[in-house]
């Protein structure tokens, strides 16, 4: 008789495997607005029915904290109650056996820290503060509150022109957002409790692509009143493009010699083709909007002039300068800012790098664009060097395959420490502190702590620095507009305080952000202008959406764009990443469960047909 057997899963351990997988995912996809303090006894729950029932904090302290939070979601609390939880949870935290018990006691803890107000909203009123204003989660994730559902649906109905027409209500760049957004939409979409999230993305690109050119409508009669717009990059042309719906005279003041920004100055080709940014800049210039580039604020016109010349002024420049490592051997010849390198590419003077072996430094998706950028011009060796890990780089990760898909070496767990330099002054070689990855930090992600192990030194003929990206932003200083840590101080609203008819938005006032997030900032700043002028209009569409019907969603697979990226890609600055086919589309679109119809956005007031 054998002492040992093969152990397999059995059919009950298979099944709850899969449950396991549905729940993750069905976390995964969780919209935004649900009752917070719901949901943190929800979760509780499932921890607890996790314990082993060893120890008295895990198997007694568990159960009594789900009796609190059901008295407070009961309305049987009181205001004390909730200051009982707060100690339960941190004795159990300190004192459970093992992560079970001290880890969802911590999880108890960050709620009712986090969202304390919603817990005694719950107890003095019986109610939720955050719920009835997200009702579509693909809708409410997109920072624009772009109409998807209602897109998707035209899509699938072959209404390309209507969908385009329809995304331009919320975002007037839908051509440029369909090749380089990062979809936050996706990450919640209800979809992925079936099988995964639509592709969003890629449908709004099948629409674009598809779509014949229209020119803009002017919604309002001319008002007679005056903006100016610092910036011609996606914020400032956004505001621009709905202020002049409104029917007031728009003119943009843009330092570089065309519009686009960071659109047109920061984003290779390869992945946003010039083309495709014109069809809608050309569309927003149809609006009748006055553009006066090559011209700086500060050097060919002061803040003040333009502050008197217009009846209200936006800020909206982005993050074009760069940022220092602060490291020895910085003033080093052939030492480049990534935006300094694409901007110059995309103005017709490109270095050649045939040859040469090129070092980046950075995680994000400027160092992505520096690093497959550096392949193209004829690099010998590209390497990005990241002082985290790979799963930290805040790059999209399709990027990251891409990168390595063309032959760039991602090193990871590598600080910069020096740049060493050659007899002439030029890089020779980049020193690094390896590193290993340690303590959570603040920002969800975990530190990384220098290794006890020799510095590594990478022979390179260049360094490209991706680290981040600064605003100039003392040209407005001199109107009394605050700043700190030179970014300009502005309400949620974009309004500057203390400071009249001026307002603010986008990197000027965040920071380096993603191109959706400027497109939002330029809408909420072309609302609140537009009552700061005086009136109160309305944008809005006389697109008609598919009624939703009643159809199975039997789960199917993602469709995927497909991208054709090879280490042989010199001096090749074609599109790199394919759209998808009709039927793919059609399939695609298909999948959509409408929840601008059914779930929360029946009972919670649906689409927004206006703003």
């Amino acid at each position: 008789m054998s002492r040992l057997s093969i152990e397999t899963p059995g059919r009950a351990q298979n099944v709850l495997d899969g449950l396991h997988r549905d729940m993750e995912r069905r976390i995964g996809a969780s919209a935004y607005g649900l009752c917070p303090v719901d949901m943190s006894l929800n979760y509780l729950r499932l921890c607890h029915a996790q314990t082993c029932g060893k120890c008295v904090p895990c198997r007694i302290g568990l159960g009594q904290l789900e009796v609190l939070i059901e008295q407070v979601l009961d309305r049987t609390a009181t205001m004390e109650t909730i200051n009982i939880i707060e100690r339960t949870a941190k004795v159990i935290a300190d004192s459970a056996g093992c992560a079970i018990g001290y880890e969802a006691a911590h999880m108890v803890l960050k709620g009712i820290r986090g969202f304390r107000e919603d817990y005694e909203e719950h107890v003095q009123h019986g109610r939720c503060i955050s719920v009835l204003s997200y009702p579509v989660p693909c809708v409410s994730a997109c920072p624009a509150h772009v109409d998807v559902p209602g897109y998707v649906a035209l899509v699938n109905e072959g209404r390309y022109e209507e969908a385009v027409k329809l995304i331009r209500k919320d975002n007037p760049f839908p051509s440029a957002c369909a090749y380089v957004c990062e979809h936050p939409c996706e990450a919640h979409c209800r979809r992925a409790m079936v099988d995964d999230a639509i592709n969003i993305c890629g449908l709004k690109r099948f629409a674009v692509d598809h779509a014949k050119a229209e020119p803009a409508k002017i919604l309002y009669e001319k008002t007679g009143k005056t903006v100016g717009i610092i910036g011609g990059g996606p914020g400032g042309l956004t505001a621009a493009y709905y202020l002049a719906q409104m029917g007031h005279q728009v003119t943009v003041y843009e330092q570089r010699p065309k519009l686009g920004g960071m659109l047109r100055y920061g984003i290779p080709d390869y992945r946003l083709p010039q083309e495709v940014l014109e069809r809608d800049i050309e569309h927003i210039l149809t609006t009748d909007i006055n553009v006066i580039t090559d011209v700086s604020i500060g050097r060919d016109v002061t803040m003040e002039d333009i502050q008197k010349s217009y009846d209200a002024v936006y800020i909206s420049i982005g993050a074009h300068n760069d940022k220092k490592i602060g490291i020895e051997g910085e003033d080093a010849e052939n030492v480049v800012s990534a935006v300094s390198l694409l901007r110059r590419i995309d103005e017709g003077n490109a270095p050649d790098f045939t040859g040469k072996r090129i070092c980046v430094i950075g995680g994000g998706n400027v160092s992505m664009d520096a690093t497959r950028t550096a392949k193209r011009l004829g690099a010998e060796s590209v390497t990005c060097v990241y002082r985290r890990r790979v799963d930290d780089m805040t790059a999209l990760a399709e990027e990251i395959e891409e990168a390595m898909a063309e032959g760039c070496q991602i090193l990871p767990l590598q600080a910069p420490a020096r740049i060493e330099k050659d007899a002439e002054g030029k890089v020779a070689a980049l020193w690094t502190v390896p590193q290993i990855i340690g303590p959570y930090g603040k920002d969800g992600r975990p530190k990384p702590i220098p290794a006890d192990v020799p510095e590594f030194r990478i022979e390179c003929d260049y360094v490209i620095v991706a680290i981040g990206q600064a605003i100039d932003a003392r040209p407005f200083e001199a109107i009394g507009i605050k700043t700190f840590k030179g970014m300009i101080q502005a309400e949620d609203t974009s309004s500057v305080a203390d400071v009249d008819n001026v307002f603010a938005g986008g990197d000027a006032v965040s920071g380096p952000a993603t191109v959706i997030r400027a497109v939002a900032a330029g809408k909420v700043a072309a609302a609140n202008i537009d009552a700061y002028l005086g009136f109160e209009h309305k944008i809005k569409t006389d697109v008609v959406v598919p009624p939703a019907h009643l159809t199975n969603a039997p789960p199917c697979g993602r469709v995927n764009l497909k991208s054709h990226c090879t280490p042989d890609c010199k001096g090749n600055f074609d599109l790199v990443v394919e759209g998808m086919s009709r039927k793919e589309a059609d399939q695609e679109s298909e999948r959509c469960l409408r929840c601008d119809y059914f779930g929360f956005g029946s009972f919670r007031g649906g689409r927004t047909g206006e703003w």
